[in-house]
């Protein structure tokens, strides 16, 4: 059943956008502090990995064991937030963020290395990870929805991403330091690296503070999920209880977002920090070199994000996520196919154009067809498999690339992507988000 989001927080736009109101403003500052993060960490990761003498399976491990680790935080925060509330779950993690990269910082053992990434959920997201949040992204889902209208919310969310790809694009950049600061004052560069790690610490810490101002109005959706009981009552169909968080209705959409959202989370593990790494073995470029690609390619990306709300308006949610979907998994495909970094780079790029285009819209498709109330534990769940199946990505692209052949692992992504993109499609072509309902009655009309 489709409902209309409890209306957003009475207040004042915020610098002349009218949508932005000050809730809004700090999860974006939020967003802002773990983009930074995530913008060199996915960059520096392999290197520092490299530097200690590690190669491409002890990589897709820590990988594997920190995605492990992120599904089932994920997948918690989803279920128990809608019931206790989404703040204390973003300050908590936030926290656990912070220890995890300080301690990540000092490990020498590669079983604590592994342990603090996964504290620290290292290597979430990649170097292109504007677009990636964490382990806690179910809570915040549901408040950006909370404080939006139907109308914005994918508006919203592609801002949201926007703003995170902008600061992405700054943290690559900050990844160029450990060589420069070789070349400038002779700082040998596994410590410019802890340098790195250490100052995701503190933007942990920067984060658990920007949560505290933020308004959560869990009374007006519980309230708004009793009305929704009432009405059951009242055409003589009893509300049955819920499950795991969820009702029945919304299980039956949550299913099919978890089928698709376990193909993608293979060509996720494939990807991230292994693309990093296929570029260094593929065409022995360095930090500086990769920083500054990376920089341009997430200044790029950061302007299709502005054009989700108009797209998914103009075309329609689902038909917005297949077509970008499809013409991102043919680019996938020619990358490995380049003879220059520039070139491989260069494809590299524009697919991430294509692909970042669908991101906020299905986001917001999700939270505009499940029940208010439920928003945080339909993420949660519906994103567990790709949490699941993106650990199990990282192990085999490592496996391909020492035993098997160094590109396997960005074909393999390109294949289950196109799958992604038929199911999306047989799934959801004929449901649609409370915006959409109206036009798609009058097209069924005509």
């Amino acid at each position: 059943m489709l409902t209309e989001s409890p209306a957003p927080s009475e207040a004042a736009p915020i610098f002349g956008i009218a949508w932005l109101n000050r809730d809004l403003m700090w999860l974006f500052v939020l967003r802002v502090l773990r983009s930074l993060s995530q913008g060199y960490l996915g960059i520096i990761l392999p290197l520092y990995l490299i530097a200690l003498g590690y190669g491409a399976e002890a990589l897709g491990v820590l990988l594997a064991v920190s995605a492990v680790v992120a599904a089932g935080v994920s997948t918690v925060v989803g279920v128990m937030a809608d019931r206790f509330g989404r703040k204390p779950f973003l300050v908590g993690i936030s926290l656990l963020l912070a220890f995890g990269t300080f301690a990540f910082a000092f490990a020498h053992s590669f079983v604590w290395i592994v342990v603090f990434a996964a504290i620290g959920s290292i290597g979430r997201g990649g170097a292109l990870a504007g677009g990636a949040w964490g382990p806690f992204y179910p809570a915040v889902q549901a408040l950006l929805a909370e404080h939006t209208s139907d109308y914005n919310r994918t508006t919203v969310f592609g801002a949201f991403s926007f703003v995170g790809v902008m600061a992405a694009a700054l943290g690559s950049a900050l990844a160029a330091l450990p060589s420069l600061m070789r070349h400038l004052i002779g700082l040998d560069e596994l410590t410019g690296y802890r340098i790195l790690f250490v100052l995701s610490g503190v933007f942990g810490l920067a984060m658990a503070l920007a949560v505290f101002p933020i308004n959560e109005n869990r009374a007006l959706e519980l309230e708004l999920a009793d009305e929704l009981a009432r009405e059951q009552q009242q055409r003589e169909r009893p509300r049955e209880g819920l499950v795991l968080g969820l009702s029945p209705n919304s299980w039956r959409l949550v299913l099919r977002f978890m089928i698709t959202n376990a193909t993608n989370g293979l060509a996720i593990g494939m990807l991230g920090p292994i693309v990093v790494y296929w570029f260094y073995r593929r065409f022995g470029v360095n930090s500086a070199q990769l920083a500054g690609v990376f920089f341009a390619m997430n200044m790029a990306n950061a302007i299709p994000y502005l054009m989700a709300g108009r797209l998914a308006l103009w075309m329609g949610s689902v038909r917005s996520v297949v077509a970008t979907r499809a013409v991102s998994t043919v680019l996938m495909f020619a990358v490995v196919l380049m003879p220059t970094f520039g070139l491989a780079a260069l494809v590299y790029g524009i697919r991430a154009l294509f692909n970042v285009l669908s991101i906020p819209v299905r986001q917001s498709y999700l939270m505009g067809v499940i029940d208010p109330a439920e928003r945080s534990s339909a993420a949660g769940l519906a994103n567990f498999p790709s949490q699941v199946t993106s650990a199990i990505g990282p192990y085999m692209a490592g496996y391909f690339m020492e035993h098997l052949m160094l590109s396997l692992p960005l074909e393999f992504a390109a294949v289950m992507q196109g799958l992604n993109t038929v199911l999306y499609y047989l799934f959801f072509r004929n449901i649609y988000p409370p915006e959409e309902i109206d036009e798609a009655e009058a097209r069924k009309r005509h």
